[in-house]
């Protein structure tokens, strides 16, 4: 999973076990992911923060996103925090393999902040899961901030935000799928579908994903490479654009 997504430029920062048992596995020259990719925070890096409970390095830096970026005080703050990383950053935990209660927590720790996460199936076991509903349109509309009008819907970018994989082929397209966000802009979620349509592809032997017109707002979302049979998917689907909003679940955070 760790090179799938290096590989495809994503920022992969790991812990605990997990970041251990991919520096126990080499290629054919003898080299690990950690000799084959950077260890920089930057696109296609991977970075090792040390055992599970260095952790809130991980979830820190999606703070920090907020704090810089949009100037978010971080002191007292956590829901205009939460309600910014789930809303605009990328961002998403995986717990995987033998599922302790420690492992559970750490996954339920990133939803707090606003980051979905996608679990192993034994963590099924402890009967706790927030999974959404794509099909319901009333859970997914939010507020413009841009004019504080409301009931502007958005789809479901993240659809769940705790959620189980059967299978490691499964967490993948499921990853991919869970860094779509309400507020990407047309460049960034053109990306975001063309990674996650080309690993349903290779992975599900899927043409499209199912639900792929709910995540289509305009014809700039559209990836270049597949406009075509992409056009005639939408057209079957009866696809109509919608507008692209700032998105806010605060109703104060609206500029009024």
């Amino acid at each position: 999973m760790a090179e799938e997504f290096c590989v495809r430029n994503y920022i992969v920062v790991v812990s605990g076990c997990g970041a251990m048992d991919i520096g126990l596995v080499k290629d054919e020259e003898g080299k690990t992911l950690y000799d084959r990719f950077p260890g920089d925070f930057d696109r296609g890096g991977l970075i090792n923060v040390g055992s599970c409970v260095s952790n809130p390095h991980i979830t820190g830096a999606a703070l920090k996103v907020a704090n810089i970026f949009a100037r978010r005080p971080l002191r007292g703050n956590f829901e205009e925090i939460a309600d910014y990383v789930l809303n605009r950053v990328g961002a998403v935990g995986v717990a995987w393999g033998a599922m302790s209660q420690k492992a559970a927590s750490i996954a339920s720790m990133a939803n707090g902040v606003g980051i979905p996460a996608v679990c192993g199936p034994h963590s099924a076991e402890y009967r706790r899961m927030y999974i959404g509903r794509s099909d319901d349109e009333d859970t997914w509309k939010v507020y413009n901030a841009r004019d504080g009008t409301s009931d502007h819907l958005v789809g479901p970018g993240p659809e769940h935000l705790l959620t189980t994989a059967e299978s490691i082929e499964q967490a993948i397209c499921l990853v991919a799928k869970l860094c779509l966000r309400p507020a990407d802009n047309s460049k960034g979620r053109m990306i975001k579908l063309s990674h996650w349509m080309d690993l349903e592809r290779k992975y599900k032997g899927v043409q499209f994903p199912n639900d792929l017109d709910k995540f289509i707002r305009v014809e700039a979302d559209i990836p270049i490479n597949m406009k075509d049979e992409i056009h005639e998917y939408l057209k079957e689907k009866g696809w109509e654009p919608k507008e692209i909003i700032d998105p806010t679940l605060l109703k104060r955070l609206c500029r009024t």
